[in-house]
């Protein structure tokens, strides 16, 4: 009992604003310090007073994935895409569009002024009025979950309530730019690296940090396996928002209305011994493929963002509360590598350690910086993609961000109370990495108002 009273006397130290000295004096008599109990999990995270500033994610919500130029999307608009996943955030939380005060896309292949405008346009067709802003974010392949960041950070000081923040990408509308090359990159090695196609910087890591075939092709087959297996078993149908839209025969040209609700790119029955006919993809005798790469694929993805006295007020369901967010620079000869390096920092911003954190999502650009990032950091193969990842699922570039959160945050809620932080990261072309830590949104001890 002894023990009890004291840990009660710390909590309350812990809760109240007041100086330590106002508290009896006994309370100085214990072992357990406030500092050790500020974390919950691993004695790391550290709560503040005002939970009521605390950024949460109400909803997290995306189109199914579907392979660029053969799958579901390939003859769908990328603004009829993207209203349609935005209508569905609307009808599926009920919130009125009109309080929204800003939607922020990450998007990258097509031109900024024309994909700002298109967003713009899909609002509109979402149902949103004209006093709602919206811009677009390119940073790679990390763009939506940038957006998910800026929109957070907006909240958090204070110049809107509430936020959307979203991705976007059709490869089979869009294609890759042309860049026009300084004749000054020639003087400056890593400039000249910022060029390399991205499956020779997958390569660069399979051969500088000893990623053999093997372990690249297994690590597909498990993508396609834990994909298979969370859509057999309907784990997609929490976050997929079915997009209603057209086919056009290549042959007849006869058009055909659909529903595409599942993701097109997953191939159950993948093997190592079929991912081992396949012929290297970027460089002769090299050990990247098609079957261990991210897929090109099409689709969008949108979260829902507020302040938590906003959502209390307003009795939404709290699916996750932004912790922190980093960037991080790496060589851009190897890229893919960002990941090793931005976690470390978005978790160590967050107050935690690695063994904090109960699951990953790492995007799977390429299989050799994947297995490379989750072999530096020494991370559980149980936590990471435990539903698949891009060599399964897909590659939206502008969007995997943003459907990284939906996807983690959904699973994180199935397996409550033993699931608390998560983390999304992926690589970014020109040698970057982004990561992001969230905690589960019901989570709640003696130091939080959840």
């Amino acid at each position: 009992m002894e023990k009890a009273a004291n840990r009660q006397r710390v909590l309350l130290q812990h809760l109240q604003p007041t100086s330590s000295s106002l508290l009896s004096p006994q309370s100085h008599d214990s072992n357990i310090s406030p500092s050790i109990c500020s974390a919950g999990d691993g004695g790391a995270h550290e709560r503040a007073p005002a939970f009521g500033d605390d950024v949460v994610i109400v909803a997290a919500y995306r189109s199914a994935i579907c392979k660029a130029k053969r799958g579901g999307f390939k003859d769908t608009l990328p603004d009829d895409l993207l209203a349609a996943v935005l209508k569905g955030l609307i009808e599926k939380t009920n919130i009125n569009p009109g309080e929204v005060g800003d939607i922020v896309v990450g998007t990258i292949l097509a031109p900024g002024s024309l994909r700002g405008i298109e967003c713009r346009m899909a609002a509109f067709y979402a149902g949103f009025p004209d006093t709602v802003p919206l811009r677009t974010v390119n940073r790679q392949c990390s763009s939506s979950l940038q957006a998910v960041a800026d929109v957070a950070l907006c909240i958090k000081s204070g110049l809107y309530d509430i936020g959307i923040a979203a991705g976007l990408e059709s490869l089979s509308v869009d294609r890759m730019p042309c860049i026009r090359v300084n004749p000054k990159v020639e003087s400056f090695q890593q400039a000249q690296a910022c060029l390399l196609p991205m499956g020779i910087t997958s390569e660069n890591v399979a051969e500088h940090y000893g990623v053999t075939r093997e372990a690249q092709d297994q690590a597909a087959v498990e993508s396609h396996k834990r994909a298979a297996a969370a859509t057999a078993s309907g784990k997609f149908r929490d976050e997929i928002i079915p997009v209603s839209t057209k086919i056009v025969d290549p042959k007849t040209g006869e058009e055909k209305s659909v529903v595409i609700s599942m993701d097109d790119g997953i191939r159950p029955s993948t093997n190592m011994g079929d991912l081992a006919q396949l012929k290297p993809a970027f460089k002769k005798g090299g050990t990247t493929t098609a079957g261990n790469s991210g897929q090109l694929s099409d689709g969008a993805a949108v979260v829902l963002l507020m302040k938590r006295s906003v959502a209390m007020k307003r009795m939404l369901p709290i699916l996750g509360v932004f912790r922190s967010f980093a960037v991080t620079g790496v060589d851009p000869a190897v890229m893919g590598i960002g990941p090793a390096v931005a976690i470390p920092a978005a978790v160590k911003s967050a107050g935690l350690h690695l063994d904090d954190i109960d699951l990953f999502e790492i995007n799977e650009a390429f299989a050799s910086q994947f297995v490379y990032c989750c072999k530096k950091l020494n991370l559980d193969p149980n936590k990471v993609n435990v539903n698949g990842g891009a060599v399964a699922l897909g590659h939206p570039f502008g969007a995997t961000g943003a459907r990284c959160v939906a996807t983690l945050l959904h699973e994180m809620k199935r397996r409550g109370k033993g699931c608390r932080f998560g983390v999304i990261s992926m690589s970014i072309g020109s040698g970057m990495g982004a990561a992001a830590v969230l905690e589960r949104g019901d989570c709640a001890d003696e130091l939080s108002n959840a």
